[in-house]
Formats: C-alpha cells, sequence, structure tokens
C-alpha cells in the first residue's frame, strides 16, 4: 500500500496549475473535466503517480474561495537549499510566509510558502 494523492480544492484551476508547474517545478501530469459533474481536476507532482504521491487540484464550478478551516496543517516538500527554494518562489511571485532558518528547538532548516488559494507548503531542507 502506499499513499496515492491528495486532494486541495482550488478557486482557480489555471493559476494553481501555474503555482505548482512554475513556481514550485512540478509537472502537470494529468487532467479532467467533468461539465455535467461541474468539476475540473488536475494532477501535479514531481514524479508520475506510478512512482510517487501527487496532488490532485480540484475545481468545483462557481466557487472561486474556501475557508480553509483549523484541521488543515501543510504540505511538506524537501529541497537541498531551502534558501534558495524560497528566493525562486519570490523571483517568481510567490509568497513565503516564514523565510528559511532552524526550526524552533532544533537544527532542520525550514521555510513556509503560501499556494494562491492560501494552503500552506513547508520546505524542509535535506541533511
Amino acid at each position: 500500500m502506499r499513499i496515492l494523492h491528495t486532494m486541495l480544492r482550488v478557486g482557480n484551476l489555471e493559476r494553481s496549475i501555474k503555482f505548482y508547474t512554475e513556481v514550485l517545478g512540478m509537472k502537470l501530469l494529468r487532467t479532467t473535466d467533468r461539465p455535467e459533474q461541474k468539476y475540473s481536476l488536475a494532477f501535479v507532482g514531481y514524479e508520475g503517480e506510478d512512482k510517487s504521491a501527487v496532488l490532485e487540484l480540484t475545481y468545483n464550478y462557481g466557487v472561486d474561495k474556501y475557508d480553509l478551516g483549523a484541521g488543515f496543517g501543510h504540505i511538506a516538500l524537501e529541497f537541498a537549499d531551502v534558501a534558495k527554494a524560497c528566493a525562486t518562489v519570490k523571483a517568481k511571485g510567490g509568497t513565503v510566509t516564514r523565510e528559511a532558518g532552524p526550526v524552533k528547538g532544533g537544527t532542520t532548516v525550514i521555510a513556509f510558502v503560501a499556494d494562491p488559494d492560501g494552503y500552506k507548503i513547508e520546505f524542509i531542507e535535506r541533511k
């Protein structure tokens, strides 16, 4: 068994695809449009779904914003250099919400960015 994907509801599918592919460097793996059911999907990830977990971005027709609630925490991504990854996000118009630095009480370097819908993404530096 393995984790296949995490689904995020997004307010603008094209904007989210652009963020995850152009800012975070993921690949657009596949899309599905279901007009009768009034939703569209885009799957993005660093590798194919056969090799790793991916994100399913779900756009429900006519819904441009969601209350993210208090239950969801964040998605975590690994980088060789978190400060460099943050600089790339900023250069491409993304939002860094916590600059690169050691986690409180530890030495692991982390940072946080926000996607266009406000979902938090933690960057963790590979040791």
